[in-house]
Protein backbone atom coordinates (compact mmCIF):
# COMPACT_ATOMS: atom_id res chain seq x y z
CA UNK A 1 0.00 0.00 0.00
CA UNK A 2 0.92 3.26 -0.74
CA UNK A 3 1.22 6.72 1.24
CA UNK A 4 -1.73 7.96 -0.31
CA UNK A 5 -3.93 5.23 -0.59
CA UNK A 6 -3.34 4.59 3.13
CA UNK A 7 -4.21 8.01 3.18
CA UNK A 8 -7.54 7.81 1.56
CA UNK A 9 -8.21 4.20 3.51
CA UNK A 10 -7.66 6.65 6.92
CA UNK A 11 -9.34 9.41 5.80
CA UNK A 12 -12.48 7.86 4.18
CA UNK A 13 -12.74 5.36 6.81
CA UNK A 14 -12.91 8.14 9.77
CA UNK A 15 -9.79 7.38 11.73
CA UNK A 16 -8.92 10.37 13.80
CA UNK A 17 -7.03 10.63 17.37
CA UNK A 18 -8.92 8.86 19.49
CA UNK A 19 -8.75 11.53 22.29
CA UNK A 20 -7.65 14.89 22.17
CA UNK A 21 -8.72 17.37 19.75
CA UNK A 22 -9.23 14.43 17.11
CA UNK A 23 -6.85 15.54 14.05
CA UNK A 24 -7.38 13.64 11.33
CA UNK A 25 -4.59 10.61 11.11
CA UNK A 26 -4.57 11.17 7.57
CA UNK A 27 -2.97 14.10 7.75
CA UNK A 28 -0.50 13.26 10.37
CA UNK A 29 0.97 10.72 7.86
CA UNK A 30 4.30 11.96 6.14
CA UNK A 31 7.35 10.45 4.29
CA UNK A 32 9.00 13.64 6.15
CA UNK A 33 9.30 11.24 9.60
CA UNK A 34 11.88 9.05 10.46
CA UNK A 35 10.72 7.95 13.89
CA UNK A 36 6.77 6.46 15.07
CA UNK A 37 6.12 6.36 18.36
CA UNK A 38 2.80 4.63 19.99
CA UNK A 39 1.66 6.61 22.80
CA UNK A 40 0.81 4.54 25.86
CA UNK A 41 1.05 6.91 28.54
CA UNK A 42 -2.33 7.40 29.85
CA UNK A 43 -2.05 10.71 30.13
CA UNK A 44 -5.21 12.02 32.65
CA UNK A 45 -6.08 10.05 35.97
CA UNK A 46 -7.87 7.38 36.26
CA UNK A 47 -7.62 6.99 32.67
CA UNK A 48 -7.24 2.83 31.53
CA UNK A 49 -8.18 2.14 28.05
CA UNK A 50 -4.78 2.73 26.42
CA UNK A 51 -2.95 0.07 28.40
CA UNK A 52 -6.24 -2.10 28.14
CA UNK A 53 -6.56 -2.20 24.46
CA UNK A 54 -2.44 -2.65 24.09
CA UNK A 55 -2.21 -5.04 26.54
CA UNK A 56 -5.27 -7.44 25.07
CA UNK A 57 -4.40 -6.36 21.07
CA UNK A 58 -0.68 -6.14 21.35
CA UNK A 59 0.03 -7.99 18.39
CA UNK A 60 -3.01 -6.11 15.70
CA UNK A 61 -1.30 -2.78 17.25
CA UNK A 62 2.35 -3.53 17.05
CA UNK A 63 1.41 -4.65 13.41
CA UNK A 64 -0.12 -1.54 12.35
CA UNK A 65 2.46 0.34 13.72
CA UNK A 66 5.10 -1.41 11.16
CA UNK A 67 3.08 -1.04 8.42
CA UNK A 68 2.91 2.43 8.97
CA UNK A 69 6.24 2.62 9.34
CA UNK A 70 6.97 1.23 6.35
CA UNK A 71 4.51 3.16 4.09
CA UNK A 72 6.22 6.18 4.95
CA UNK A 73 9.61 5.07 5.21
CA UNK A 74 10.84 5.59 9.26
CA UNK A 75 13.70 4.10 9.90
CA UNK A 76 12.11 3.67 14.28
CA UNK A 77 9.16 2.67 15.72
CA UNK A 78 9.39 3.00 19.54
CA UNK A 79 6.58 1.78 21.72
CA UNK A 80 5.98 3.92 24.76
CA UNK A 81 4.83 2.81 27.90
CA UNK A 82 4.85 3.99 31.37
CA UNK A 83 6.82 1.64 33.45
CA UNK A 84 4.02 1.05 35.75
CA UNK A 85 2.08 -1.07 33.17
CA UNK A 86 3.79 -3.89 33.66
CA UNK A 87 1.14 -6.68 31.89
CA UNK A 88 1.44 -4.19 29.05
CA UNK A 89 4.79 -4.24 28.94
CA UNK A 90 4.76 -8.29 29.18
CA UNK A 91 2.45 -8.80 25.97
CA UNK A 92 4.54 -6.15 24.18
CA UNK A 93 8.16 -7.28 24.89
CA UNK A 94 7.98 -10.74 23.31
CA UNK A 95 6.62 -9.37 20.36
CA UNK A 96 8.87 -6.59 19.26
CA UNK A 97 11.62 -9.09 17.99
CA UNK A 98 8.92 -9.47 14.49
CA UNK A 99 9.71 -6.18 13.70
CA UNK A 100 12.68 -4.54 12.32
CA UNK A 101 13.67 -1.15 14.24
CA UNK A 102 10.75 -2.13 16.87
CA UNK A 103 11.85 -0.79 20.30
CA UNK A 104 10.35 0.14 24.20
CA UNK A 105 10.66 3.01 25.36
CA UNK A 106 9.68 2.79 29.58
CA UNK A 107 8.57 6.20 30.79
CA UNK A 108 8.05 7.61 34.09
CA UNK A 109 4.73 7.69 36.03
CA UNK A 110 4.51 11.08 35.79
CA UNK A 111 2.22 14.02 34.62
CA UNK A 112 2.10 14.89 31.40
CA UNK A 113 3.56 12.00 30.04
CA UNK A 114 1.33 11.51 27.26
CA UNK A 115 1.69 14.87 25.83
CA UNK A 116 3.60 14.56 22.43
CA UNK A 117 5.92 17.01 23.08
CA UNK A 118 6.99 15.86 26.09
CA UNK A 119 6.70 12.40 25.19
CA UNK A 120 8.95 12.93 21.89
CA UNK A 121 12.29 14.38 24.18
CA UNK A 122 11.49 11.31 26.68
CA UNK A 123 11.67 8.60 24.06
CA UNK A 124 13.92 10.29 21.03
CA UNK A 125 15.73 13.51 23.27
CA UNK A 126 14.56 15.43 20.46
CA UNK A 127 12.76 19.03 21.24
CA UNK A 128 9.97 19.92 19.16
CA UNK A 129 10.13 24.22 18.95
CA UNK A 130 7.40 26.65 20.51
CA UNK A 131 4.62 26.10 18.08
CA UNK A 132 5.38 24.04 15.86
CA UNK A 133 4.45 19.70 14.74
CA UNK A 134 6.17 16.89 15.53
CA UNK A 135 6.97 16.41 11.76
CA UNK A 136 9.49 19.07 12.31
CA UNK A 137 11.72 17.02 13.94
CA UNK A 138 10.74 13.95 12.02
CA UNK A 139 8.33 12.23 14.50
CA UNK A 140 4.75 11.14 14.30
CA UNK A 141 2.64 10.20 17.18
CA UNK A 142 -0.35 7.89 17.95
CA UNK A 143 -1.87 6.83 20.72
CA UNK A 144 -2.84 3.09 20.83
CA UNK A 145 -6.55 3.06 20.42
CA UNK A 146 -6.32 5.02 16.94
CA UNK A 147 -3.65 2.71 15.84
CA UNK A 148 -6.18 -0.30 16.72
CA UNK A 149 -8.76 1.31 14.83
CA UNK A 150 -6.35 2.09 11.56
CA UNK A 151 -5.93 -2.07 12.47
CA UNK A 152 -9.92 -2.70 12.29
CA UNK A 153 -9.86 -0.41 9.43
CA UNK A 154 -7.51 -2.29 7.03
CA UNK A 155 -8.74 -5.59 7.98
CA UNK A 156 -12.38 -4.62 6.38
CA UNK A 157 -14.10 -3.39 9.77
CA UNK A 158 -15.51 0.12 9.56
CA UNK A 159 -14.60 2.43 12.64
CA UNK A 160 -17.86 2.48 14.74
CA UNK A 161 -16.99 1.95 17.96
CA UNK A 162 -15.04 3.89 20.89
CA UNK A 163 -13.71 2.59 24.16
CA UNK A 164 -14.28 4.53 27.42
CA UNK A 165 -13.32 4.52 30.89
CA UNK A 166 -15.92 5.06 33.26
CA UNK A 167 -14.76 5.57 36.56
CA UNK A 168 -15.09 8.33 40.09
CA UNK A 169 -18.51 7.81 41.75
CA UNK A 170 -20.03 4.74 40.07
CA UNK A 171 -20.89 1.29 41.50
CA UNK A 172 -18.78 -0.48 38.85
CA UNK A 173 -15.74 1.35 37.42
CA UNK A 174 -15.08 0.09 34.15
CA UNK A 175 -13.83 1.05 30.55
CA UNK A 176 -16.71 -0.05 27.91
CA UNK A 177 -16.71 -0.96 24.02
CA UNK A 178 -19.56 0.73 22.70
CA UNK A 179 -21.40 2.26 19.35
CA UNK A 180 -20.36 6.06 18.72
CA UNK A 181 -23.30 7.97 19.57
CA UNK A 182 -24.34 6.19 22.15
CA UNK A 183 -25.73 8.29 24.87
CA UNK A 184 -23.42 8.32 27.91
CA UNK A 185 -26.45 7.61 30.49
CA UNK A 186 -26.29 4.01 29.11
CA UNK A 187 -22.51 4.16 30.03
CA UNK A 188 -23.39 5.41 33.29
CA UNK A 189 -26.19 2.70 33.99
CA UNK A 190 -23.47 0.05 32.89
CA UNK A 191 -21.00 0.95 35.40
CA UNK A 192 -23.70 0.37 37.86
CA UNK A 193 -25.16 3.59 37.76
CA UNK A 194 -23.92 6.87 40.41
CA UNK A 195 -23.76 6.58 43.36
CA UNK A 196 -24.11 9.74 44.88
CA UNK A 197 -26.88 12.22 44.73
CA UNK A 198 -25.14 15.18 43.54
CA UNK A 199 -23.31 14.03 40.77
CA UNK A 200 -21.09 16.32 38.24
CA UNK A 201 -19.66 14.58 35.14
CA UNK A 202 -15.94 15.61 33.92
CA UNK A 203 -15.24 13.94 30.18
CA UNK A 204 -12.10 13.35 29.25
CA UNK A 205 -10.22 13.39 32.24
CA UNK A 206 -9.67 15.74 35.56
CA UNK A 207 -7.08 17.80 34.27
CA UNK A 208 -7.96 18.95 31.03
CA UNK A 209 -11.47 17.57 30.41
CA UNK A 210 -14.94 19.45 30.60
CA UNK A 211 -17.77 19.49 32.31
CA UNK A 212 -20.74 17.48 30.19
CA UNK A 213 -24.17 16.23 30.59
CA UNK A 214 -25.17 12.39 30.38
CA UNK A 215 -27.46 13.41 27.86
CA UNK A 216 -24.44 13.55 25.58
CA UNK A 217 -23.33 11.31 22.99
CA UNK A 218 -19.87 9.58 22.62
CA UNK A 219 -17.57 10.21 20.29
CA UNK A 220 -14.79 9.50 18.39
CA UNK A 221 -12.46 11.52 21.54
CA UNK A 222 -14.76 10.34 24.36
CA UNK A 223 -11.73 8.68 26.60
CA UNK A 224 -13.37 8.62 29.83
CA UNK A 225 -16.24 10.39 31.89
CA UNK A 226 -15.65 11.11 35.74
CA UNK A 227 -18.18 10.91 38.42
CA UNK A 228 -17.71 13.07 41.21
CA UNK A 229 -19.54 15.13 43.71
CA UNK A 230 -20.89 18.57 42.69
CA UNK A 231 -18.99 19.48 45.65
CA UNK A 232 -15.57 18.24 44.49
CA UNK A 233 -12.77 20.57 44.01
CA UNK A 234 -12.31 19.48 40.45
CA UNK A 235 -15.82 20.15 39.57
CA UNK A 236 -15.03 24.02 41.37
CA UNK A 237 -12.66 24.45 39.40
CA UNK A 238 -14.12 23.73 36.10
CA UNK A 239 -17.37 26.06 36.80
CA UNK A 240 -14.74 29.24 37.60
CA UNK A 241 -15.31 32.27 35.97
CA UNK A 242 -12.17 33.61 33.98
CA UNK A 243 -13.24 37.36 35.64
CA UNK A 244 -13.70 35.90 39.20
CA UNK A 245 -10.10 34.01 38.93
CA UNK A 246 -8.36 37.58 37.60
CA UNK A 247 -9.92 39.43 40.55
CA UNK A 248 -8.52 36.43 43.13
CA UNK A 249 -5.40 36.77 41.05
CA UNK A 250 -4.72 40.43 41.39
CA UNK A 251 -4.89 39.94 45.48
CA UNK A 252 -3.77 37.37 46.00
CA UNK A 253 -1.06 36.00 43.61
CA UNK A 254 2.34 36.19 45.41
CA UNK A 255 4.53 35.82 41.95
CA UNK A 256 5.61 32.11 44.14
CA UNK A 257 6.69 31.49 40.40
CA UNK A 258 5.51 27.50 41.28
CA UNK A 259 3.92 27.56 38.52
CA UNK A 260 6.13 27.99 35.54
CA UNK A 261 8.42 25.91 38.00
CA UNK A 262 6.83 22.68 37.09
CA UNK A 263 5.41 23.77 33.97
CA UNK A 264 6.00 21.10 31.51
CA UNK A 265 6.84 23.08 27.75
CA UNK A 266 8.35 25.89 30.20
CA UNK A 267 11.33 22.98 31.33
CA UNK A 268 11.91 21.86 27.94
CA UNK A 269 12.96 25.06 26.93
CA UNK A 270 9.17 26.91 25.42
CA UNK A 271 8.64 30.39 26.41
CA UNK A 272 5.75 30.02 28.48
CA UNK A 273 5.83 31.48 32.10
CA UNK A 274 2.58 31.55 33.43
CA UNK A 275 3.42 33.88 36.67
CA UNK A 276 4.44 36.47 34.49
CA UNK A 277 1.87 36.39 32.61
CA UNK A 278 -0.37 36.56 35.88
CA UNK A 279 1.59 39.19 36.75
CA UNK A 280 0.85 41.39 33.74
CA UNK A 281 -2.95 40.13 33.20
CA UNK A 282 -3.67 41.03 36.93
CA UNK A 283 -2.24 44.50 37.32
CA UNK A 284 -3.16 45.77 33.92
CA UNK A 285 0.34 45.78 32.58
CA UNK A 286 0.38 46.48 28.94
CA UNK A 287 4.06 47.95 27.90
CA UNK A 288 5.11 44.06 28.12
CA UNK A 289 3.17 42.11 25.25
CA UNK A 290 5.64 39.32 25.44
CA UNK A 291 3.91 37.69 28.81
CA UNK A 292 0.33 37.69 26.41
CA UNK A 293 1.55 36.77 23.12
CA UNK A 294 3.10 33.69 24.61
CA UNK A 295 -0.06 32.49 26.08
CA UNK A 296 -0.33 30.64 22.77
CA UNK A 297 2.46 27.98 23.94
CA UNK A 298 0.23 27.07 26.79
CA UNK A 299 -0.20 23.48 26.31
CA UNK A 300 -3.69 23.61 28.60
CA UNK A 301 -2.19 20.59 30.90
CA UNK A 302 -3.61 22.37 34.37
CA UNK A 303 -0.58 21.98 36.48
CA UNK A 304 -0.47 25.23 37.49
CA UNK A 305 -3.68 25.54 38.40
CA UNK A 306 -4.77 21.97 39.69
CA UNK A 307 -1.11 20.82 41.38
CA UNK A 308 1.18 23.71 41.74
CA UNK A 309 -0.59 27.26 42.83
CA UNK A 310 -0.44 27.34 46.60
CA UNK A 311 -2.86 30.03 46.68
CA UNK A 312 -5.39 27.92 44.24
CA UNK A 313 -5.41 30.62 41.28
CA UNK A 314 -5.98 29.74 37.82
CA UNK A 315 -3.22 30.73 35.87
CA UNK A 316 -4.32 27.79 32.81
CA UNK A 317 -7.90 29.34 32.95
CA UNK A 318 -6.60 32.81 32.37
CA UNK A 319 -3.97 31.69 29.82
CA UNK A 320 -6.42 30.55 27.86
CA UNK A 321 -8.93 33.26 27.45
CA UNK A 322 -6.55 35.11 26.40
CA UNK A 323 -5.04 32.59 23.65
CA UNK A 324 -8.68 32.25 22.51
CA UNK A 325 -8.79 35.93 22.91
CA UNK A 326 -5.79 36.95 20.55
CA UNK A 327 -6.88 34.07 17.97
CA UNK A 328 -10.21 34.99 17.32
CA UNK A 329 -8.60 39.05 16.56
CA UNK A 330 -6.33 37.45 14.71
CA UNK A 331 -3.39 37.49 16.04
CA UNK A 332 -1.25 34.46 15.52
CA UNK A 333 1.38 32.97 17.59
CA UNK A 334 5.35 34.61 17.52
CA UNK A 335 8.23 32.91 15.93
CA UNK A 336 9.95 31.95 19.29
CA UNK A 337 13.28 30.77 20.36
CA UNK A 338 13.75 27.39 21.25
CA UNK A 339 15.84 27.78 25.18
CA UNK A 340 17.64 24.74 26.34
CA UNK A 341 15.85 22.18 28.27
CA UNK A 342 16.03 23.05 31.67
CA UNK A 343 19.19 21.55 34.04
CA UNK A 344 16.15 21.23 37.01
CA UNK A 345 13.58 18.86 34.71
CA UNK A 346 14.53 15.75 35.95
CA UNK A 347 14.10 16.91 39.46
CA UNK A 348 10.53 18.94 38.17
CA UNK A 349 8.27 16.06 37.11
CA UNK A 350 5.20 15.45 38.76
CA UNK A 351 4.49 12.22 40.09
CA UNK A 352 1.23 10.72 39.18
CA UNK A 353 0.66 9.25 42.97
CA UNK A 354 1.56 12.59 44.02
CA UNK A 355 -1.56 14.52 41.47
CA UNK A 356 -3.44 12.12 42.60
CA UNK A 357 -3.30 12.62 46.20
CA UNK A 358 -3.61 16.59 45.51
CA UNK A 359 -6.60 16.35 43.60
CA UNK A 360 -8.41 14.06 45.90
CA UNK A 361 -8.74 11.31 43.39
CA UNK A 362 -6.74 8.39 45.20
CA UNK A 363 -10.05 6.40 46.16
CA UNK A 364 -11.17 6.18 42.48
CA UNK A 365 -8.04 4.74 41.11
CA UNK A 366 -9.64 1.42 40.75
CA UNK A 367 -9.24 -1.03 38.64
CA UNK A 368 -11.74 -0.38 35.54
CA UNK A 369 -12.05 -3.72 33.93
CA UNK A 370 -12.10 -3.91 29.98
CA UNK A 371 -15.47 -5.37 28.72
CA UNK A 372 -16.49 -6.03 25.66
CA UNK A 373 -19.79 -6.98 26.15
CA UNK A 374 -22.08 -5.83 23.78
CA UNK A 375 -24.00 -2.52 23.99
CA UNK A 376 -27.01 -1.24 22.00
CA UNK A 377 -28.69 1.56 22.49
CA UNK A 378 -32.49 2.12 21.33
CA UNK A 379 -31.33 5.43 19.33
CA UNK A 380 -27.28 7.10 18.08
CA UNK A 381 -26.78 10.49 18.06
CA UNK A 382 -23.73 10.51 15.34
CA UNK A 383 -21.95 13.92 15.43
CA UNK A 384 -20.61 14.88 12.35
CA UNK A 385 -18.19 17.01 13.65
CA UNK A 386 -16.42 14.17 15.98
CA UNK A 387 -12.88 15.68 14.40
CA UNK A 388 -10.89 18.92 14.01
CA UNK A 389 -11.56 20.55 10.74
CA UNK A 390 -14.39 20.52 8.11
CA UNK A 391 -17.83 18.30 9.29
CA UNK A 392 -18.16 15.42 7.52
CA UNK A 393 -21.33 15.74 4.62
CA UNK A 394 -24.12 13.17 5.25
CA UNK A 395 -24.74 10.83 2.64
CA UNK A 396 -28.02 9.69 4.02
CA UNK A 397 -31.74 11.01 4.76
CA UNK A 398 -34.55 10.69 6.60
CA UNK A 399 -36.00 7.38 6.20
CA UNK A 400 -33.12 5.40 4.84
CA UNK A 401 -32.36 2.16 5.86
CA UNK A 402 -28.43 1.47 6.78
CA UNK A 403 -26.36 -2.03 7.98
CA UNK A 404 -23.66 -1.46 10.38
CA UNK A 405 -20.82 -0.12 8.88
CA UNK A 406 -22.25 1.72 6.32
CA UNK A 407 -21.10 5.34 5.28
CA UNK A 408 -23.70 7.41 6.37
CA UNK A 409 -21.31 10.56 6.05
CA UNK A 410 -18.54 11.74 3.76
CA UNK A 411 -15.14 14.06 4.27
CA UNK A 412 -15.85 16.87 3.50
CA UNK A 413 -14.18 17.78 -0.30
CA UNK A 414 -10.70 20.38 -0.65
CA UNK A 415 -10.65 20.31 3.73
CA UNK A 416 -9.30 18.55 6.53
CA UNK A 417 -12.08 16.17 6.76
CA UNK A 418 -12.81 12.43 7.63
CA UNK A 419 -15.96 10.08 6.60
CA UNK A 420 -18.50 8.26 9.23
CA UNK A 421 -19.58 4.90 9.09
CA UNK A 422 -22.95 3.78 10.99
CA UNK A 423 -22.32 1.96 14.29
CA UNK A 424 -25.17 -0.15 14.22
CA UNK A 425 -28.57 -1.26 11.70
CA UNK A 426 -31.12 0.85 11.75
CA UNK A 427 -33.22 3.82 10.08
CA UNK A 428 -32.07 6.96 9.95
CA UNK A 429 -34.27 9.54 11.85
CA UNK A 430 -33.28 12.77 10.96
CA UNK A 431 -30.24 14.46 9.22
CA UNK A 432 -29.05 18.18 10.10
CA UNK A 433 -26.38 19.85 9.39
CA UNK A 434 -24.44 19.07 12.85
CA UNK A 435 -26.10 15.87 13.63
CA UNK A 436 -27.51 12.18 12.11
CA UNK A 437 -30.35 10.20 14.81
CA UNK A 438 -30.21 6.76 14.06
CA UNK A 439 -33.09 4.36 15.03
CA UNK A 440 -30.95 1.17 16.22
CA UNK A 441 -32.84 -2.24 14.87
CA UNK A 442 -31.41 -5.58 17.09
CA UNK A 443 -30.71 -8.09 15.06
Amino acid sequence: MTLDELKVVLRDGGVVGAGGAGFPSYAKLDAKADTIILNCAECEPLLKLHRQVLEKYAEEVLGTLDLIAKTVGATSVIVAVKRSYKRTIEAVTPLLSSFQNMTLCPLPEVYPAGDEVVMIYEATGRVVAPGALPISVGVTVFNVETVYNMSRLLAGKALTHKYVTVAGEVAHPVTLRVPLGTPVSLLLEKAGGVTVEDPAYVFGGPMMGRLGSPLEPVTKTTNAVLVLPESHTIVQKKRAKPFLDMKRAMAACCQCSYCTDLCPRHLLGHPIEPHKFMLVASNGVTNDAAPYVNSAFCTGCGLCEMYSCMQGLSPRMLLTACKNGLRQHGVKPPKATLEPVKKERAYRRVPMSRLLTRLGLTAYNKTAPLSEEAVVPAQLKLLLSQHIGAPSVPLVKAGDTVVAGQPIAAAAENALSVGLNAPLAGVIKSVTDKVITLEVKEG
